[in-house]
């Protein structure tokens, strides 16, 4: 079952890739893909998943809504989760 899914599979860059605007969209391709749900909730998941929540955190500074003490606290958590897997 598990060589049913395309090559693609859970590949954050391919399935989720950041676009020009500084967000992550699907591209059109994984639209029709029967495998989408699990393959982006893989993708997003493990290691990536730090990946992302620094990202979204980023924006959050970016954009004033999160201070600079909250990102610095944020960061070195993701940080310390990193470095325990």
């Amino acid at each position: 079952m598990e060589n049913d899914k395309p090559e693609c599979f859970g590949d954050l860059e391919k399935v989720f890739p950041m676009s020009e605007d500084g967000l992550r969209h699907s591209p059109e391709t994984c639209m029709a893909c029967e495998e989408k749900t699990q393959c982006l909730k893989t993708a997003i998941s493990g290691k990536n998943q730090v990946v992302v929540e620094e990202e979204k955190l980023d924006r959050g500074y970016r954009s004033g809504r999160v201070s600079f003490l909250e990102r610095w606290s944020q960061k070195k958590a993701l940080h310390n989760r990193r470095m325990k897997k």
